[in-house]
């Protein structure tokens, strides 16, 4: 099975290369499809994925300095 699907592929991409050159697109076009959307969508959440993987790396080990201890705030992360 996977030796057809090999092959397939191979032909394929053989096929491509000896079309000859690829259809170039305008520019400007291009341009504006790189463009970042105007929207964002933003996902409100209960809990905080990353403050949660924090404190279980923190009951795995403890910081040597303690430098960020300040930078986090203590979330309850046990529901």
């Amino acid at each position: 099975m996977e030796n057809e699907t090999d092959n397939e592929a191979e032909r394929l991409l053989a096929q491509r290369l000896m079309e000859g050159e690829p259809e170039k697109a305008d520019p400007e076009e291009e341009a504006v499809k790189r463009l970042p959307p105007k929207w964002e969508i933003r996902i409100q959440t209960e809990r905080d994925p990353i403050a949660e993987e924090t404190a279980l790396y923190r009951t795995l080990a403890k910081e040597v300095d303690g430098r960020y201890d300040n930078r986090v705030e203590p979330t309850d992360t046990k529901e």
